[in-house]
């Protein structure tokens, strides 16, 4: 019988999610979703020095921004609770204990100094990366090495001690990965790994190998800088009798810097100008804070089809995606070995088609809110037309306001560059008349106003283009909007003839034949 697909996304609660963890959260959920399978979230906080407050409610969050829905969790529950590691601390010393009796494992006694010692002794000796081996072990104090009732002698007495892995000294270790094919590591690379703290917290080795087999985890996809971890994982799922039902794995590429150089981060962000976090974060401790994409002003929409697009690919010409869409198209296979760059303007470009996607009464509302904060009041009706108007303009929510705050304030300012070149006595003439006959028009919309400009402009033998920038300027302050005609319809009549006549007044110095 084939096994239910079950993933499983185990962020640590150290800080801010950063987007290269969102988007492994994708794919797992993508994969999941597209099996029938289930996806898991496991907070792995066995590091409690780093623990930080606020970081897994805002995980949490974060997940539920983009869409990503979760089957069991801390927050959900689910049949293999409890899903923090911290609350299943009792339950991994007696796999430790398993691989000391198998003779897979052994106590370490030595102190932080010693280890100090042996590292700078190896560096002297010109040893490129000083590790605790199957070479070094031996000259270390551990149950390896010291007699063995002083080791129950030094147990009993409550001495402070770590357990490690017995790492063989010479074994090729095989994974196959999902992405990669087969990765071979000689054990020579390998240093006995601590499994159980001091403390008598696990560290991430042990715990993930444990929680991933007791959750029955089927699929680990993680990030490329596991890669190095994965044999000794491997190892230790051989050593504790689960080979046959070890998960697959995929190691994700890593997100490179926007000048490939690198893998992205923070700093990045910072010095370019855009976030690395899906939300904003504010530091506990610091206060310092983060940018983050949803204040931003992207769509969650956007935002996950924009990261799917960071690593993989359909394989067709096609770049948007729903998230049904994405879950049916997804497959491991189409996952890239080679690290992506980060390109932000691809990211601003899949929110600006998204956003124009949207239905001009639900953009409207993104206006209306930005209406409300600077005490201005509009129909929803008018709000639908200026936004089907600037859609094509904007890229994020609050640009509506921006780009159409001319609909609702007056110019005040004129742009000279404009003014000195276009503005003329001819065109005054004109605008004087425009201005006058306005309110004549029965049918008041951006066809009428149209034939009645035309027909001054033929009346003063002139042309629609000889005007046209001149008289942009003088109704919205702007060098260039939509279709001029289609603002005057939103602006109205009264209004229109009003700022004709101020720009008329305030420009009358360039008003030259």
């Amino acid at each position: 019988m084939e096994r239910e697909v079950r993933v499983r996304f185990a962020p640590s609660p150290t800080g801010p999610l950063h987007i290269g963890g969102v988007r492994t959260a994708l794919y797992n959920y993508l994969l999941a979703r597209k099996t029938g399978g289930k996806m898991i979230l496991r907070i792995e906080d066995t590091d409690q020095n780093r623990f930080v407050p606020g970081a897994e409610d805002y995980i949490r969050e974060s997940l539920e921004w983009c869409g990503i829905e979760l089957d069991e969790s801390p927050w959900k529950g689910g049949p293999y609770a409890p899903y923090r590691q911290s609350e299943r601390k009792p339950m991994y010393m007696q796999y430790a204990m398993q691989l000391i009796e198998s003779g897979h494992a052994y106590y370490a006694f030595d102190t932080a100094e010693e280890l100090d010692e042996m590292r700078e002794r190896l560096k002297a000796a010109k040893v490129a990366t000083p590790q605790y081996n199957a070479i070094t072990r031996a000259t270390m104090k551990n149950s390896l090495t010291l007699p063995e009732d002083e080791v129950k002698q030094r147990l009993a007495s409550g001495e402070a001690y770590v357990i490690r892995l017995k790492v063989p000294r010479k074994e090729e270790v095989r994974l196959k990965d999902m992405i990669r094919g087969w990765v071979m590591v000689h054990s020579a690379a390998i240093d006995d790994k601590v499994l159980m703290k001091s403390d008598g917290m696990p560290t991430y080795h042990l715990a993930n190998i444990v929680d991933d087999h007791l959750m029955n985890i089927t699929h680990v996809i993680r990030g490329e800088e596991w890669l190095p971890s994965a044999p000794l994982h491997v190892l230790l799922y051989r050593y504790l009798g689960w080979e046959d039902t070890m998960p697959e794995f995929a190691h994700l590429p890593l997100l490179l810097k926007p000048d490939g150089n690198g893998k992205l981060s923070k700093r990045d962000g910072d010095k370019l100008g855009f976030p690395v976090f899906p939300l904003r974060w504010t530091d506990p401790n610091t206060g310092e804070v983060s940018s983050g994409y949803r204040e931003a002003g992207y769509l969650p929409e956007a935002f996950t089809n924009f990261l799917a697009f960071l690593g993989w690919n359909p394989g067709t010409q096609q770049e948007l995606f729903s998230m049904d869409e994405l879950i049916q198209e997804f497959s491991v296979e189409r996952i890239g070995k080679s690290g992506t760059r980060f390109d932000i303007q691809k990211a601003r470009w899949f929110n600006e088609q998204y956003l124009r996607a949207k239905p001009d009464s639900e953009l409207a509302d993104y206006l209306l809110q930005a209406l409300a904060e600077h005490d201005i009041t509009a129909t929803h009706e008018k709000a639908e037309k200026i936004a089907g108007l600037m859609k094509e303009r904007v890229s994020f929510p609050q640009d509506f306001w921006q780009e159409a705050k001319y609909f609702f304030i007056a110019p005040t300012e004129y742009s000279e560059k404009v003014a000195s070149k276009k503005w003329n006595s001819p065109s005054v003439a004109v605008f004087e008349d425009f201005k006058n006959e306005l309110p004549t028009l029965e049918n008041f919309n951006a066809d009428t106003v149209k034939e009645l400009l035309t027909a001054i402009l033929e009346r003063h033998g002139m042309k629609l283009g000889q005007v046209m920038q001149a008289l942009r300027l003088a109704v919205t302050g702007a060098e260039a909007g939509p279709d001029l005609m289609h603002i005057i319809e939103v602006i109205g009549r009264e209004e229109t003839a009003q700022r004709l006549g101020a720009a008329i007044d305030k420009l009358s110095g360039y008003a030259t034949t």
